[in-house]
C-alpha cells in the first residue's frame, strides 16, 4: 500500500487533494500580493505583432497579384489607355449655347415623362377642358352646321321637349335562360373634384376674399 503524501499534488498515486488541504491566500493585506507575470504579457504582444506582420504582407501579396492581372488585361500604357489628371482643368465654363439646346431637348422629350407632382395638376386639367366643353358653346362639326350647346341650356330644351322617343326596334326571342337586361338610370353622375382641385379652389374662394377686404 502506498504511503506517499496525498498533500503534494502530482506526487505519489495522482490524486486531487481535498479542499481542506489546499493553501488558501493570504487576505489579511486586503489585495493582491503576488505580482504579474511579465511573461505571458511578453507572449501576446509578440504573437500579436506576428499575426499583424503576416496580415500585411498577406494583403501586400493580394494586392500585387491583382494589379498585375488588371495591368495584363488593360494592356501597355498608350495615349488610348492611361489615367489623366483632370484637376489642373479646372471647371469648364458656362456654354449658353448648350444650355438652351439642353433646354430644348428636355422640352421636346417624348411622352410620357415624369409626373412631378403624382398627377393632381393632369387632373385639373382635364376636368378644367371637360368643363370647356360642358360649359360653354363651340363646333362639334361645323361641316355640318353641329354645335355643342351648354349642358344647362341642354337640361332646359330637354325639360321643354322632352326625351326623344326612339324607333322600335323587332327583338328576338330570348335563348333559354336568357333575361332581358335592366338600365338603371342615370348612368353616370358626373365626376368627382379631387382634394387637390377643392385645396387650389378654396384658395382662390380666399384670395378673392382678401381682395374684397
Amino acid at each position: 500500500m502506498s504511503t506517499h503524501d496525498s498533500g503534494e499534488y502530482g506526487k505519489g498515486s495522482g490524486q486531487r487533494p481535498n479542499e481542506g488541504d489546499r493553501q488558501q491566500p493570504d487576505a489579511s493585506k486586503g489585495y493582491e500580493a503576488t505580482d504579474v507575470r511579465v511573461s505571458g504579457v511578453v507572449v501576446f504582444l509578440v504573437a500579436l505583432s506576428i499575426f499583424a506582420g503576416v496580415t500585411a504582407l498577406l494583403a501586400y501579396g493580394v494586392g500585387k497579384v491583382l494589379n498585375a492581372r488588371m495591368a495584363s488585361e488593360d494592356g501597355a500604357p498608350s495615349k488610348w489607355a492611361r489615367t489623366v489628371d483632370v484637376r489642373p482643368l479646372g471647371n469648364m465654363p458656362d456654354n449658353p449655347e448648350m444650355q438652351n439646346k439642353m433646354a430644348e431637348l428636355t422640352q421636346q422629350f417624348p411622352t410620357p415623362r415624369l409626373q412631378t407632382d403624382d398627377g393632381n395638376q393632369d387632373v385639373a386639367d382635364l376636368h378644367s377642358r371637360e368643363d370647356l366643353l360642358l360649359d360653354n358653346y363651340s363646333w362639334a362639326d361645323p361641316s355640318q352646321g353641329k354645335v355643342r350647346i351648354p349642358i344647362e341650356r341642354a337640361m332646359e330644351l330637354l325639360a321643354q321637349r322632352g326625351l326623344p322617343v326612339a324607333l322600335a326596334v323587332e327583338q328576338t326571342p330570348l335563348m333559354t335562360g336568357d333575361k332581358k337586361p335592366v338600365i338603371a338610370v342615370p348612368l353616370t353622375n358626373g365626376f368627382a373634384r379631387t382634394g387637390y382641385e377643392l385645396d387650389q379652389a378654396a384658395a382662390v374662394a380666399r384670395g378673392r376674399t382678401e381682395e374684397r377686404r
